[in-house]
């Protein structure tokens, strides 16, 4: 069982002005996102990571140069077009206060596997786009590197809510319950029988647990929750601010 770490990007300019950048290109981290990034290369400096791959887009790559530079040695590091942002279409660009009101808006807070953008993405495509290529990896870097492999997709934040919300068995039209901040840590196996949540949306925590995980499989769940690890605040949930 290989361990996935989901990252979100660190907070951009964008982010902090109210924009729903989508794929316009060369939408970058911000300074507190920049701080975030860092913040986030440091928590996973420990953990002995095979691969990182990341979407397209740059303050994903931003965000990835940042995890790679609090490392001694680098993992491989690979770019994956299925990981990119959801296509907004027209939406792409515009403010949220804008976009609020927008007919299309109700539906994709309560109903977003109904949703395609306009001149855009639908949500379930996005969901199905994700969902396989992080499945496919990681069995990759299982094959390749054994069942305690651990890696990182650096993506974008519906992106990672619709992985999560398929590794929880949510439908996707709850995916909106999931938060998942810039810059938050995540962490999913996938094991022989199901997927398996560890954490979801942490910005803190020790991960120093993940260099001695087990080879083992979580395919059965323990009775009573289990012991845990010993860092216990690692599987902590948090939102940002």
């Amino acid at each position: 069982m290989a361990t996935l770490l989901l990252v979100r990007h660190g907070r951009t300019t964008a982010n902090a002005s109210g924009v729903l950048a989508g794929r316009t290109p060369g939408v970058e981290l911000d300074e507190i996102g920049r701080a975030q990034a860092r913040s986030t290369g440091e928590r996973l400096a420990p953990v002995p990571l095979v691969g990182v791959v990341t979407s397209p887009m740059l303050r994903c790559e931003q965000t990835t140069q940042a995890i790679l530079d609090a490392r001694s040695s680098n993992p491989g590091v690979w770019t994956d077009a299925a990981l990119t942002e959801c296509d907004y279409g027209q939406w792409q660009g515009l403010t949220l206060n804008d976009l609020v009101k927008d007919d299309l808006w109700p539906i994709v807070q309560r109903q977003p596997s109904a949703v395609t953008f306009p001149g855009g993405e639908s949500m379930a495509a996005m969901q199905a786009r994700a969902v396989t290529a992080v499945r496919q990896r990681d069995a990759a870097f299982e094959a390749e590197h054994g069942p305690g492999a651990v890696w990182v997709a650096v993506s974008h934040g519906d992106l990672i809510k619709s992985v999560l919300a398929d590794a929880l068995g949510m439908h996707l039209d709850l995916f909106q319950r999931i938060n998942v901040g810039p810059a938050s840590v995540s962490i999913v196996q996938y094991t022989s029988t199901r997927p398996n949540v560890v954490a979801v949306n942490t910005d803190g925590g020790d991960l120093t647990w993940l260099a001695k995980s087990s080879t083992t499989t979580a395919a059965v769940a323990a009775v009573g929750g289990g012991a845990g690890t010993a860092a216990g605040s690692s599987h902590s949930s948090s939102t940002r601010s």
